[in-house]
């Protein structure tokens, strides 16, 4: 079995419920539409954002039996009051449904994670409603992923058996990285890195149980290239650099990441520093970003072994969304 744990969706039915400045949606024809930031274009998309046959036609394509459906996080509204933002959630995780109706399609829901209550009170309510796991953002304004809230989050999503996926969102920006997409090419990477660090520099996961199912996109940002530099600052300078109860490496079991990385040599880095159990098939689509056809590096890698390949592609994915295992 083949499972692509990273594509995004915009529902066409989004409505406008006049958050000043926050995102919209601009249906520009029957195929086409234009996510709107206030007055400005964010990003064109096609059909293939809400429309489920044109998403299984490339599907079948690029052989993919299965497809974790994500927000997009341009919606998260981590901006908004809590109470607002929960409400979003709500209208937009219900629209996911509507798309994902096929079960090769596997939808995830948004939460407001910037009020701990209310986004355990929407992953239970998602979850029941046939979500099968969790987009989170990488932060919530200055607050990381060891804010005490978002652990309270995490706790309960190991607890209900929700798997989480945590994917950058609202990157740094100004003159320097507001050129060349430098915010998607560097500030993505970064942002994706950081959080990984406060996961691990911040105790929490010392503090949370094995149970927790936690990926993140974009082959973990910059984190597998810089573990040496980072495991020889805990060693060196242990007075300052956090409070994890082992040096780093230890802790490279605990989380996922996915296979977004583009080329043999950065999948090598990966699945060596993380290990084949760690790494799983991932795609971004349908954003012009994202690997196409789907799973190209990961086929093309002649350094995995049969085995290996066989775990990345799917067999990994499997455990990560607690899926039965495919027919032999």
């Amino acid at each position: 079995m083949i499972i692509d744990v990273h594509s995004h969706y915009v529902p066409r039915g989004w409505p406008d419920l006049g958050w000043p400045l926050g995102p919209r949606l601009r249906v520009d024809s029957e195929r086409e539409a234009t996510i709107m930031v206030g007055d400005q274009e964010f990003r064109r998309i096609q059909d293939d954002c809400w429309n489920p046959a044109r998403r299984l036609e490339q599907m079948d394509a690029d052989k993919v039996d299965v497809q974790v459906v994500s927000p997009t996080p341009v919606f998260f509204a981590y901006d908004r009051p809590a109470m607002q933002a929960a409400g979003i959630c709500r209208v937009f995780n219900d629209l996911a449904l509507d798309i994902c109706t096929d079960p090769r399609l596997v939808p995830f829901c948004q939460v407001p994670l910037q009020d701990a209550d209310l986004a355990c009170a929407e992953l239970d309510r998602a979850m029941a409603a046939g979500h099968r796991g969790v987009e989170i953002g990488n932060h919530v304004g200055d607050q990381d992923l060891d804010a005490e809230g978002v652990v309270q989050f995490l706790q309960h999503c190991a607890e209900v058996g929700a798997p989480v996926f945590v994917h950058p969102w609202d990157m740094p920006d100004g003159p320097r990285l507001d050129r060349w997409m430098a915010r998607w090419l560097v500030g993505m990477p970064a942002e994706t890195h950081l959080s990984v660090l406060a996961m691990i520099l911040g105790g929490v996961f010392d503090r949370l149980p094995d149970s927790l199912r936690i990926c993140f996109a974009h082959g973990g940002g910059s984190f597998a290239f810089w573990l040496g530099r980072l495991e020889n600052a805990w060693h060196r300078r242990s007075d300052v650099i956090g409070v994890s109860e082992f040096p780093p490496s230890h802790y490279v079991n605990r989380f996922s990441v996915d296979s977004v990385v583009f080329d043999e040599r950065a999948l090598r880095l990966l699945v060596d520093v993380m290990g084949e159990d760690q790494v799983m098939l991932g795609s971004d689509f349908p954003y012009p970003l994202g690997e196409s056809p789907v799973g190209t590096v990961i086929h093309k890698a002649e350094f995995l072994s049969s085995t290996a390949q066989a775990k990345v592609l799917g067999g990994n994915a499997q455990r990560f969304l607690a899926l039965e295992p495919s027919p032999a």
